[in-house]
């Protein structure tokens, strides 16, 4: 005779035996260690739902199912959306911690960097040598571009990250122009970008850009020539360093751009100045100094007379010879 309640063990044993397969379906397939065997830059574009991207992992070989990748996050996975970006997945990440990454991760920073005072046809140069940028920019107009840091994504166009670049510049322009002091010399917001990036040239030293400015600024409004050896070298080089001393015939070139051979400012920007230099022609320091020269510090000593001037350029070769310089 059948014993009295055997078919309702039968059927308990049972109920565990699934439970114990699904629960080790789900719960070992989220949590153990995943098929990546190095790590993984994963692109969620923007729009993505969390089916197209499961979709996308498997296609990567990421995980192994997108199906039972969607069914283990809606049982074990948060609820939260997916963000946009490009993701590291570190090698062997479970279904779990990709999801985790997918949702709260800090996506991939990828920059471009355009220091102050770089000139156009380096910037072309830095963009077009960027390996994860696509398509081909022409090299940009000397000045249109901000000196900074700029974010980019893997496969996006080089014209749209340029184009960001001279956003940025038209942008501080205009809100650099509007709280410009009535000690400036420019007359224009083009002008005030062709004497800073003199200024960016001139001087290496933020602690010294309002002055080198105030100086420059007090030659133009008495209409004493500029000086300035790199605008007579941004003909021969379009801003690359000129490798080599300058020569005579070289600063006395009559060219639309050597302020050694002419007064008043360049024809164009001779770089692209930043914004500390483009606010110091703005607010110029307020200085009587009509002269300046390196004073082997790294900075320049300042002067209101020729005769300091000579006096202070006497020291300059002085430590130069005393260096071996000279």
């Amino acid at each position: 005779m059948r014993p009295r309640g055997g078919w309702k063990r039968a059927l308990l044993l049972l109920a565990i035996i699934l439970l114990a397969s699904v629960g080790g379906y789900l719960f070992g397939g989220w949590y153990k260690s995943g098929d990546l065997s190095r790590d993984f830059e994963f692109t969620v574009p923007q729009g993505a739902t969390l089916t197209s991207a499961a979709d996308a992992l498997q296609k990567a070989s990421a995980i192994p199912s997108a199906s039972a990748f969607l069914l283990r996050a809606k049982v074990l996975g948060s609820a939260d959306g997916i963000q946009a970006g490009e993701f590291l997945l570190p090698a062997g990440s479970s279904e779990a911690k990709i999801l985790d990454i997918l949702q709260h991760g800090r996506p991939l920073r990828r920059l471009v960097t355009i220091p102050e005072g770089m000139p156009s046809i380096l910037v072309w140069e830095k963009l077009m040598a960027e390996r994860l940028l696509t398509g081909a920019i022409a090299v940009p107009a000397e000045g249109s571009v901000l000196p900074d840091s700029y974010e980019f994504r893997r496969g996006e166009p080089r014209a749209a990250v340029l184009a960001r670049m001279q956003k940025a510049m038209r942008d501080y322009l205009a809100e650099a122009w509007a709280k410009r002091k009535p000690a400036t010399v420019v007359k224009t917001p083009a002008e005030a970008v062709i004497l800073a990036s003199v200024v960016e040239k001139e001087t290496a030293r933020a602690d010294e850009r309002r002055m080198v400015a105030g100086a420059l600024s007090n030659r133009m409004r008495i209409g004493m020539m500029l000086g300035a050896d790199a605008t007579a070298i941004y003909p021969i080089t379009s801003g690359k360093p000129l490798g080599r001393l300058i020569r005579r015939s070289e600063l006395r070139n009559p060219n639309p751009y050597n302020t050694r051979a002419m007064a008043g400012l360049p024809v164009g920007p001779i770089t692209n100045p930043g914004r500390e230099a483009i606010a110091a022609v703005l607010d110029p320091a307020p200085t009587d100094a009509l002269y300046y020269v390196a004073d082997g510090t790294g900075g320049h000593a300042f002067a209101k007379t020729l005769q300091e001037h000579n006096a202070n350029a006497a020291k300059w070769r002085a430590l130069r010879r005393a260096r071996g310089e000279m």
